[in-house]
């Protein structure tokens, strides 16, 4: 493949922006060479500034569920354009996004809108902590909850691909009160309550942590969570900025039978476009301004835009629940493709999936929390994505990232790829 014109934007890139990217995940530093600049997609490919198309897997980190482009989407968002991009005040549009929410989520009784899921996460924290009259906050290790200072504490994501040890600029007095657990430990968490549990304001876990790679909990550490915050009086917050909307329409909580105290959410509801949101219970929730006194305010929260395009996103997934099993079927044949690769070839490595989420982490072990991930072989994930590219098959560049699938990832898309992995694995391990 021609990477000229995406070589040449990104050494201007270079001149312009720290690291040439504005995140740190779209380097492909980790991988040891430059970026793909992409120009447009369509359905379940992406095509570069160079012309080469590509069949993806990031998917903008998970929000294109319905593919790039989706056409019902498009149409809503130019319709949407006509009246102005932003008003600073209430939309019609906002209204129609909450209700699709609250009307089909059981633990979300109201929301509130904003503009990424760090700052529904970081709010969120601020609202458990206003409610409970408590400071200290429990995370996991390998789980992300975006970049506020107090949750930069053994992250995954970028943090873990870049090996960077949590991150400087943050204050030990930030962090002081967040007390980093091991995922799915359920001795460790019941323990950690039996010591501290009047002093602990929330619980925020990923039901499915995506930024140590696709990494599940059990059903058991779902249910002692719910159980050890419930008996005392901690929240339970579910980070399903990743998950929801997702992996079913209720997300991954409905997935493990659970209901949290509150939920945070962004990608899939915002169709593509820049949002968050958190909700949950009423009696938490209306401690926010304006009517409470736990302030968070956003001058393009609820975008007329961004609620347009997760609102029709959302229409088209809660009319059609066999979209689930849809993306469950073609991403079971995916895992299964790469298991037989695996077997044939006898490679170390072992395969994760939940629902349309998927990683293939090159260990020989099993993979179920930040430990057994960060003993993942980088470099070899490193070699088999270099050869994927150039294959037209574009993953993320970090093994600790979750592979997405699209309703878009047909027979023949996942055939094509399966096909391009076995040319990759006997060029690497023949």
């Amino acid at each position: 493949m021609n990477h000229e014109n995406s070589r040449a934007m990104y050494e201007r890139a270079l001149t312009l922006m720290p690291g040439g990217v504005n995140s740190p995940v779209r380097s492909f530093s980790a991988v040891d060479r430059d970026p793909v600049f992409i120009q447009h997609g369509k359905g379940a490919t992406v095509t570069d500034v160079d012309g080469n198309t590509y069949l993806d897997y990031v998917l903008s980190w998970g929000p294109m569920i319905l593919g790039h482009s989706d056409p019902d989407v498009i149409r809503a968002l130019e319709k949407a354009l006509q009246n102005g991009t932003s008003f600073g005040a209430p939309t019609e549009a906002e209204n129609m996004l909450a209700s699709m929410i609250v009307d089909n989520v059981s633990s979300i009784e109201r929301i509130r809108m904003v503009n990424s899921g760090t700052e529904a996460v970081m709010t969120a924290l601020r609202l458990a902590r206003a409610f409970t009259g408590r400071s200290k906050i429990v995370k996991f290790s390998g789980n992300y909850h975006g970049h506020s200072d107090g949750l930069l504490v053994e992250a995954g994501s970028g943090i873990l691909t870049q090996g960077i040890p949590g991150s400087p600029g943050v204050p030990e007095s930030i962090v002081e009160n967040t007390i980093t657990a091991r995922y799915n430990d359920d001795e460790m968490i019941r323990q950690l309550f039996k010591e501290q549990g009047s002093e602990i304001a929330a619980v925020i876990a990923e039901p499915v942590a995506g930024n140590m790679g696709v990494v599940p909990m059990t059903m058991e550490f779902a249910q002692t969570l719910r159980e050890v915050t419930e008996e005392h009086d901690s929240l339970l917050i579910l980070d399903e900025v990743m998950t929801g909307f997702r992996l079913a329409f209720e997300g991954a909580q409905c997935l493990y039978n659970i209901k949290p105290d509150l939920t945070c959410y962004s990608k899939v509801i915002g169709g593509g476009l820049p949002v968050g949101a958190f909700g949950g219970r009423f009696d938490v929730m209306k401690l926010m301004a304006p009517k409470g006194p736990v302030y968070q305010a956003g001058t393009l929260s609820g975008n007329p835009l961004a609620m347009t395009a997760g609102y029709h996103t959302l229409e088209k997934l809660v009319s059609n629940p066999n979209i689930y099993q849809q993306l469950d079927r073609q991403t079971m044949k995916l895992e299964r493709g790469l298991r037989t690769l695996i077997e044939q070839y006898d490679v170390s490595a072992t395969v994760n999936r939940v629902g349309s989420m998927l990683s293939l982490f090159f260990t020989d072990q099993p993979v179920s929390d930040y430990e057994s991930a960060s003993k993942s072989d980088t470099d070899m994930y490193g070699k088999f994505f270099r050869g994927m590219l150039e294959k037209g098959i574009y993953l993320p560049s970090s093994q600790f990232e979750s592979w997405f699938l699209s309703v878009c990832h047909d027979d023949q898309v996942i055939d094509q790829t399966i096909e391009a992995a076995e040319s990759v694995f006997e060029t690497m391990f023949k």
